[in-house]
């Protein structure tokens, strides 16, 4: 059975997912990883009994943190790191050990960075969208491994955010699939 991390900085609603629909049935999740000491994604881990480590990342430099974790997760030997809701920026160090993907809430190259499910219902187009990513040095930057568009369709900025939130994650299920068959 494929293995794979998963990191993550805060509510871990895909951790969540992953663990409920994926866990001992298409994979093994090794280890959750945040750098959050108050993520409430730990809870998810706990309750799965799944290996966790809390790195804050406000107690080192950017570098350090990324050795850490890098250490960590070697020691854990993942198939795939999936970053899911993790809110930091990868440095080389990380790419030239860990091999990873990330979601992001957007159809991109557009709306890059935070605050992407706004940025793409208040841009011109008619719709939105979610990508799974290879992990890049360059923020949500790398090869893309498959995108879907979700249209506004005369929504409320509430209703597109539970849209894209609802589809998020079966979609990153569809990736760490693709990602782990390749």
């Amino acid at each position: 059975m494929k293995r794979i991390a998963i990191l993550f900085s805060g509510e871990g609603s895909n951790l969540k997912y992953i663990l409920d629909n994926m866990h001992n049935v298409d994979l093994e999740v090794v280890v959750a990883i945040t750098n959050n000491p108050k993520a409430k994604g730990l809870a998810h881990a706990k309750e799965h009994k799944i290996p966790y480590l809390i790195l804050d990342s406000n107690q080192v430099t950017r570098d350090e943190f990324d050795y850490l974790i890098v250490e960590r997760l070697i020691q854990y030997n993942p198939d795939l790191t999936v970053l899911a809701g993790f809110m930091r920026k990868v440095t080389p160090y990380f790419l030239r050990y860990i091999k990873s993907i990330n979601l992001h809430p957007s159809f991109l190259p557009l709306h890059k960075g935070l605050n992407a499910i706004e940025k793409s219902y208040f841009d011109d187009l008619p719709y939105g969208g979610i990508t799974i990513h290879h992990v890049s040095e360059e923020l949500d930057a790398g090869e893309i491994i498959f995108q879907e568009k979700i249209y506004k369709d005369n929504l409320s900025l509430d209703e597109f955010k539970e849209k894209v939130n609802n589809l998020e994650k079966p979609l990153l299920e569809k990736g760490i699939k693709i990602v782990l068959d390749s």
